[in-house]
């Protein structure tokens, strides 16, 4: 197997303290000590012959110098990307390794069945899924620590490729015992006054629901704010309140009977979800097999 990097390893330490404005992460992304990462900056701009960090600035800036060569690294460490992949196109390897980052709900709902596809196609290969807050899934893409990352509202960055998946129907998600539970649909004003487990603030479901909230005139008594679905899914199974999540992340609570999904008679919320990659990534084979996966799972 090829080891990375193959011919130009500074290129793609400067290019990490570039993007990250930080030596020490940097350092971490190249499994060097930061003594280390500072000696090989320091060798590198003496053979460049011009200071590439402005240390005087806090995060660590780029000189203009700097900013000329940071360019140069991305290209070096894309064309070394390219080349790799397709030397592995050429021997017709079916194996890989496919780095994924994901958000808790759709890695928790989804990446079990992709997994079992993604095996079928490449027994040998091997599909690392990591878990993540959404803005570490674009730290992990953007950084390449991640080939692909699966996010719910994605948000337009320039470096970025969005491939969206689907649009998620978004329902009341209740406890069986609950007042409402019975109910074929719910009207917002429904909502009003009720104990309510919500997402975080900076979480961008959060905003969606409470902009949905003020278009309705509703307010709703929160009890709990929590980052992630899978957290708030245990709270409503517990009765700390009621929330609206994706009914397709339900699914598994609600064949347990543990929660009742109960849609929104007006109007119909959507949670989309998408794919994501760096713009200039080439992926191998087996990414490009789960990325085909994905798109026909779609429906």
């Amino acid at each position: 197997m090829i080891q990375w990097p193959l011919i130009f390893p500074d290129c793609k330490l400067f290019r990490d303290v570039a993007h990250s404005r930080s030596l020490s992460k940097a350092a971490q992304l190249n499994k060097m000590s930061q003594p280390a990462a500072t000696q090989r900056i320091r060798e590198m701009e003496r053979r460049v012959g011009a200071e590439l960090l402005d240390r005087t600035t806090r995060p660590v800036g780029l000189t203009p110098a700097g900013k000329l060569f940071a360019s140069l690294c991305r290209d070096v460490v894309r064309v070394e990307d390219d080349f790799i992949a397709g030397l592995a196109d050429m021997e017709h390897s079916a194996e890989g390794t496919v780095r994924v980052a994901s958000i808790y709900s759709i890695g928790l709902s989804e990446m079990g069945g992709l997994r079992d596809e993604f095996l079928r196609l490449h027994p040998d290969g091997h599909l690392h899924v990591e878990l993540l807050r959404p803005n570490k899934v674009y730290e992990a893409v953007l950084e390449d620590r991640a080939d692909l990352g699966f996010i719910s509202y994605p948000e337009h960055k320039r470096e970025l490729a969005i491939i969206p998946w689907r649009d998620e129907r978004m329902t009341v998600a209740v406890y069986p015992g609950h007042p409402l539970a019975g109910r074929a649909a719910i009207q917002p004003q429904d909502l009003q006054g009720q104990d309510f487990v919500a997402f975080d603030e900076e979480v961008i479901i959060r905003r969606e629901l409470d902009k949905f909230f003020r278009e309705n005139g509703v307010a709703v008594e929160i009890t709990a704010s929590l980052d992630n679905i899978q957290s708030i899914k245990e709270a409503v199974a517990k009765g700390a309140g009621i929330s609206i999540l994706p009914e397709r992340a339900m699914r598994e609570e609600i064949a347990d009977k543990r929660l009742v999904s109960i849609p929104l008679a007006a109007p119909n919320l959507r949670r989309p979800v998408a794919v994501i990659h760096r713009k200039k990534k080439k992926l191998n084979r087996a990414g490009m097999d789960l990325l085909e996966l994905v798109r026909a799972s779609a429906g």
